[in-house]
């Protein structure tokens, strides 16, 4: 749910259709839900698990990679997590101020998640209207001067992480030109080796296959350009009040020892004026208290879902993973079902062998702990209400949803729907 409502891209109504099984698992009986409620903050890992025989951590991966170059803090510097979050409405970003009043952006980043960006940029006010954008993000985007979108990929196309589907997409585009240099499209040999060898998937070919379309295209002068670029990494940010400009480096793809195909720095150095960038460079999970944390790899350590004890390298009885902060930030929704349905096979294998341990307490008594603290509990029911305000919402402006960005006016609508009166949780 956290991943459809404030991570895909609201031109992607189809992908949010997914949630319409998460809906239909929320209706089993067995099923409990407890929003508004972090752990680590509003609940303690070592408190689940006193009361549940088993805890899955699915949390995602919910901070971004730092590109770790000189100006990257500069204003108009974001990582493109905060943007998605912006534009998505998602109450931690909805104050976030983005400055769209320049000609040029730079998205660095060659996955799905730089592409979405780079669209949302490109989209006209009528193709943003139609959509679920939050308010605020609609009309800051309706407005902004933003005329041409670079996307700087460090590898080649070769190596681009983003799906044939995404960046066939971008040429639907009602205004903006898709613009790839034929220089860049000229695969080198160990590229070329690649793409014609049995390792190559049938995405990576699409991928060149598609990107040679756009080189071969002329340009139709639409008032916006999305410019994809590859084989260069920024070396620092340029500005003093702002951000004005970004060095970069052309790189070139070489063979390691191990057979891996990397990106190499040359001596060839470019200044590329801009007026914002957005990093988009990788995600990195997040460490709970009492979990052992992989921080180089930015997971839970475990073996197949089963979060292990990196002392004793013996599993933590219990306690599973699934996701990206068990596998690491790559995939998709379907990636996902994969990584879960191993997860959930080890559980269900260790209550067979009884490997679980019993709770302490019940869930009710945790519930009920949580409230007496003034945390505010928002059930299925509370979301629903909130789900059925918003689309109201839109019904009437041909809107699939008008989202509500504010905790506490998003509590009040889940609270009132539940006829239920909670402590107060300060926002």
């Amino acid at each position: 749910w956290g991943l459809v409502r404030a991570g895909v891209a609201p031109d992607h109504p189809k992908i949010k259709l997914v949630s319409r099984a998460y809906e239909r698992t929320a209706t089993h009986p067995m099923f409990r839900f407890f929003g508004n409620v972090e752990v680590g903050v509003d609940v303690t890992h070592a408190e689940l698990a006193r009361h549940y025989h088993a805890v899955v951590y699915a949390v995602g991966a919910s901070t971004d990679r730092r590109l770790g170059i000189p100006g990257e803090d500069l204003p108009g510097s974001h990582a493109a997590t905060d943007f998605v979050g912006w534009y998505n409405g998602h109450p931690d970003f909805a104050d976030h101020d983005f400055d769209l009043s320049g000609r040029r952006a730079i998205v660095v980043g060659n996955g799905n998640v730089a592409l979405d960006v780079a669209r949302m940029l490109a989209l006209t006010p009528g193709e943003l209207a139609a959509t679920d954008t939050a308010d605020h993000a609609l009309q800051a985007l309706a407005a902004s001067s933003v005329e041409e979108i670079v996307v700087l990929g460090r590898r080649g196309p070769a190596q681009a992480a983003f799906t044939s589907v995404e960046l066939r997409e971008l040429a639907e585009l009602a205004d903006a030109d898709i613009v790839v240099d034929a220089v860049d499209v000229e695969l080198d040999e160990h590229s070329a080796a690649f793409l014609a060898s049995d390792a190559a998937t049938t995405r990576t070919r699409r991928n060149v296959e598609i990107l040679r379309q756009y080189a071969a295209r002329s340009q139709e002068g639409k008032r916006k350009r999305i410019i994809l670029r590859f084989l260069m990494s920024p070396l620092e940010i340029l500005g003093i009040d702002g951000v004005t400009a970004v060095r970069v480096v052309r790189n070139e793809i070489t063979l390691s020892t191990g057979g891996d195909l990397t990106a190499r720095p040359t001596e060839q150095i470019e200044t590329i004026a801009a007026d914002l960038v957005l990093r988009s460079i990788g995600y990195r999970g997040i460490p709970i208290e009492g979990l052992p944390f992989d921080s180089q790899r930015a997971v839970f350590h475990n073996e197949a879902g089963r979060v292990m004890d990196p002392g004793t390298v013996k599993p933590l009885p219990g306690v599973y993973v699934a996701g990206w902060v068990k596998r690491g930030p790559s995939g998709i929704i379907g990636t996902n079902k994969k990584c879960a349905r191993e997860t959930v096979e080890r559980l269900l294998e260790d209550a067979a062998d009884c490997r679980l341990p019993e709770p302490d307490a019940t869930p009710d008594e945790l519930m009920m702990r949580m409230e007496s603290r003034g945390t505010k509990i928002v059930t299925y029911r509370g979301w629903a209400a909130i789900d059925t305000h918003e689309r109201g919402l839109g019904e009437s402006l041909g809107r699939s949803r008008v989202k509500l960005v504010r905790r506490d006016e998003m509590l009040t609508h889940a609270l009132g729907g539940e006829h239920l009166l909670f402590s107060v949780r300060s926002t």
